[in-house]
């Protein structure tokens, strides 16, 4: 990404679909929510549930914070210290909508959105896109969604 708005990508992002690793597996109706810290960094608060959309919900707490100032699309994120990820917002919808965000050397993904839902013709361009840089789209698994209220 050329640049991210931090103010504008605050808020609630839902995974969509996930190149799943062993701390998601099982989790659905996921989503994380960023906000701003008087420190500069963000709160990153992940929320699933296990399992079942009736199981309760449960979230836990990192921080994140940007390395590349430049672009803003360059972060770190640790919800357990003392280790990290570094997260790449790969792309962005001009109107903050849709998100990809990967971990470099293409074995972690996110495709995230502000709804529960992302059309198929949007995921699907993005699939393509995402396949283009060198992701193993076949990886790619959804995550069930519960119906928007």
């Amino acid at each position: 990404m050329a640049h991210v708005d931090l103010n504008r990508y605050l808020g609630r992002w839902y995974v969509i679909a996930n190149i799943p690793y062993f701390l998601e597996n099982g989790k659905v109706a996921t989503y994380d929510t960023y906000s701003l810290r008087p420190d500069g960094r963000m709160n990153n608060i992940f929320s699933f549930r296990q399992r079942s959309f009736d199981a309760p919900e449960k979230s836990w707490r990192g921080v994140a914070w940007v390395l590349n100032r430049e672009s803003n699309a360059e972060w770190r994120v640790r919800f357990l210290w003392p280790f990290y990820s570094t997260y790449l917002v790969l792309e962005l919808d001009s109107e903050y909508r849709w998100a990809v965000v990967a971990t470099p050397g293409h074995k972690l993904l996110w495709v995230l959105a502000r709804s529960r839902e992302l059309d198929e013709i949007t995921y699907a361009e993005i699939l393509k896109r995402i396949a283009a840089q060198g992701y193993d789209t076949n990886r790619l698994a959804k995550v069930p969604q519960p119906p928007e209220p």
